[in-house]
């Protein structure tokens, strides 16, 4: 029987097949092949020290090998049948099996495995479903062993989640009965090797050239900004384009609960959160991290996406000299986005008021980026907000550019425009004194608004 079946890939609506093609060779005499010499790799050959080589080195290597195996066994196959044999053992000897395919694919961004014979991918903002199946339950958590056995983590029926990274960067989370009512559950966030650039962003139509020389102009100008959106909607994404705007000279700490930032600059250093091992000991925690990073002399502190009572360091990180800071959040718009980071301060347990901890988070943060997935895939800026503190202690939300929708076209792709609200942000001194140079005339309203329209007070 096959280890695996590959057949094409097309979306789940067949009024618009999407397919993309993946090999469909299927050979019994092959598969008997495979697993007679992938238990003789295992039996006569150190794994380790192959998959210590590169992906050219180790083919080389096992070709090597399974040329000696076949020569001593006087097996003779079709060099198109040996091609596909070796390939299909590095996938299964030192690879991910099934999934290799999907995980060398640049175009696939995320790979969701609903049990043995069901996955997905997500192209182009759209999931479609595959037609790769694993052999059974077995196999699938086999694979989920070899990503977290070299990081000292395990997955049975005690600890049945878990977070681990692939290393290429990319996110793993898979999950496992009795937890999942669905077989063995993996999902894998990939990551480019070569981050996207605030150009690129501005070709995909996230944002326009207006709103990326505002927001780039601010990260300059050591204003702190949060990156608010959904999951999926791209935060990770503009939070590396983003941190390119940092002046080179300046040491940049990262804080993640997952590594997924790839900041090209010089000075930059990461750090990782830790979960408890299995005693249950050694857990290091964001808010431990942000802590810590203090002590490191940054000039700016990048916290990949704060979720809880780490909020509260972070803040007090932005409102004693460290501006210029860049965090995310998962909320819905500007202003769920601050209730949430006060839920969080609140969550700290700091016995403070209300009112005291709004004022906190004002003198913290200055812009707000909500980001978005539209239901056609496409990601996009929804809205750039200023946060201004009035003279009489209270605070609003000025929106400066959001994103208009008009409609729906037949193909089902959303349509509509980015437009200055007509709002001059506060900061444009502040800009201009950093040296950006910014014309006002990028605020004006094509239309005639009301600024109140897009001013909302916490």
């Amino acid at each position: 029987m096959s280890l695996f079946n590959r057949s094409e890939i097309k979306k789940p609506d067949t009024s618009k097949e999407s397919q993309v093609s993946y090999s469909t060779y299927d050979s019994p005499y092959i598969e008997e092949l495979i697993e007679h010499y992938k238990a003789r790799l295992l039996r006569e050959t150190n794994l380790e020290q192959l998959t210590s080589l590169t992906q050219g080195e180790m083919r080389l290597a096992i070709e090597r090998l399974i040329s000696q195996f076949m020569t001593e066994e006087k097996v003779i196959i079709s060099r198109r049948d040996k091609e596909i044999l070796l390939t299909r053992l590095i996938d299964e000897s030192v690879g991910f099996g099934p999934l290799e395919p999907l995980l060398q694919d640049d175009e696939i961004t995320e790979i969701l495995i609903n049990g043995h014979n069901e996955v997905y991918i997500e192209k182009k903002g759209q999931l479609q479903l595959t037609g790769l199946q694993f052999r059974d339950e077995a196999h699938v958590r086999h694979i989920i062993d070899r990503v977290v056995a070299p990081l000292g983590r395990r997955v049975d029926e005690s600890s049945p989640m878990v977070d681990a990274r692939l290393l290429d960067g990319s996110r793993v989370n898979a999950v496992i009965p009795p937890v999942s009512l669905n077989g063995t559950l993996i999902s894998i966030r990939k990551f480019r090797a070569d981050p996207y650039k605030m150009s690129d962003l501005i070709d995909f139509g996230s944002l326009n050239e207006s709103m990326a020389t505002f927001i780039d102009a601010a990260v300059f100008a050591k204003m702190s900004v949060l990156i608010s959106g959904g999951t999926g909607s791209g935060k990770t994404t503009l939070l590396n384009a983003l941190a390119r705007a940092i002046p080179g000279k300046e040491r940049v700490i990262t804080i993640e609960d997952s590594a997924e930032l790839k900041l090209d600059r010089p000075n930059v250093v990461g750090m990782e959160a830790r979960p408890p091992n299995v005693e249950g000991s050694g857990e290091i925690t964001i808010r431990q991290l942000v802590r810590n990073a203090l002590r490191m002399r940054p000039d700016r502190i990048i916290v990949g996406e704060v979720r809880g009572a780490e909020a509260f360091d972070m803040l007090q990180a932005m409102n004693t000299g460290h501006e210029g800071s860049l965090t995310t959040v998962h909320a819905n718009s500007p202003l769920d986005a601050l209730k949430r980071v006060e839920g969080m301060v609140i969550m700290a347990g700091m016995d403070l008021p209300s009112k005291v901890i709004r004022e906190y988070i004002v003198g913290a943060i200055d812009l707000i980026v909500q980001g978005t997935r539209l239901p056609d895939g496409q990601r996009k800026l929804v809205s750039i907000s200023e946060v201004v503190k009035k003279p009489s202690g209270e605070a609003e939300i000025h929106e400066i550019f959001k994103f208009k929708r008009t409609g729906i076209d037949s193909d089902g792709k959303v349509l509509g425009y980015f437009a200055p609200t007509g709002i001059v942000p506060n900061c444009l001194e502040r800009l201009q004194i950093f040296g950006a140079d910014i014309n006002e005339s990028i605020f004006q309203a094509e239309e005639e608004v009301k600024n109140s329209d897009y001013i909302y007070s916490l």
